[in-house]
């Protein structure tokens, strides 16, 4: 594990709060955030390692925002994405320490950054209306992968969530729930793939505390946005983290 210092654990623990600041607004990026901000410092495996508690708590508190019949609800409409992504995941967490750090970087960023880019400029990924079980189970199978590998799997879920009209409440509370559930077995998987081990997992714990403030201020935030903004935002961020994995793809090739 790279070497952990007050100053790196400073800047950590930054990353997190800005992390969760962000995650409170738009419903997710946190683990985007994290992995691109962490990544600059310490190794991808490292990096992903520590994201996991703070995005595993910080997506339990989103999805049960709500009450915990509202989060049941969205397991049920959701079932089919969630099942085949937890599928994936866990064989994809195991790929994770065998693959060079700008193959990772550049299958989370160049997805994330396609798909940011062609929503802004007016030519958004289009789903069948409504969709049916073979695209929910196919954008289930899509995001458990990157999950697995990254701990990234927004991407499909926005444009899912996004293909559905889903009003800013309830993306939000659809969206804690998949990452939540996803976090869940994401910890599992990378138990077994050693990425969260005993190093990782103190670093992880102490990112937690930061992480808490930063969505419990962007959830004030977003209280405030409408739905326009709220999915501009989104996608900005979205572009963002994807341009920024690509450099970092680049340097470490």
């Amino acid at each position: 594990m790279d070497a952990l210092t007050p100053e790196l654990l400073a800047v950590a623990c930054a990353v997190a709060l800005l992390a969760g600041l962000v995650k409170g607004v738009v419903g997710f990026a946190m683990p985007m955030v994290l992995i691109s901000g962490l990544s600059t410092m310490v190794s991808p495996d490292v990096a992903l390692g520590w994201l996991i508690l703070p995005t595993l708590v910080t997506n339990l508190w989103q999805a049960l925002r709500q009450g915990a019949g509202a989060a049941w609800a969205s397991v049920r409409r959701f079932r089919r994405f969630l099942l085949a992504g937890f599928v994936l995941m866990v064989f994809a967490a195991q790929l994770v320490t065998l693959i060079p750090s700008a193959v990772l970087f550049l299958v989370i960023g160049v997805p994330m950054t396609l798909y940011a880019a062609f929503t802004l400029s007016g030519r958004p990924l289009r789903l069948p209306q409504p969709p049916g079980p073979g695209v929910e189970y196919g954008a289930g199978a899509v995001a458990g992968f990157f999950g697995g590998m990254s701990g990234v799997w927004a991407p499909p879920t926005v444009a899912l969530l996004t293909a559905l009209d889903t009003g800013k409440s309830e993306q939000l509370r659809v969206q804690g729930v998949i990452y939540g559930a996803g976090s869940v077995v994401l910890v599992g998987a990378h138990l077994t793939s050693g990425v969260l081990n005993a190093d990782t997992f103190r670093v992880s714990a102490l990112l937690v505390p930061p992480a808490l403030l930063g969505i419990w201020a962007g959830f004030r935030i977003n209280d405030r946005i409408d739905q326009t903004a709220f999915r501009r935002l989104t996608l900005i961020l979205l572009l963002l983290a994807g341009l920024n994995l690509l450099r970092r793809a680049l340097v470490a090739g």
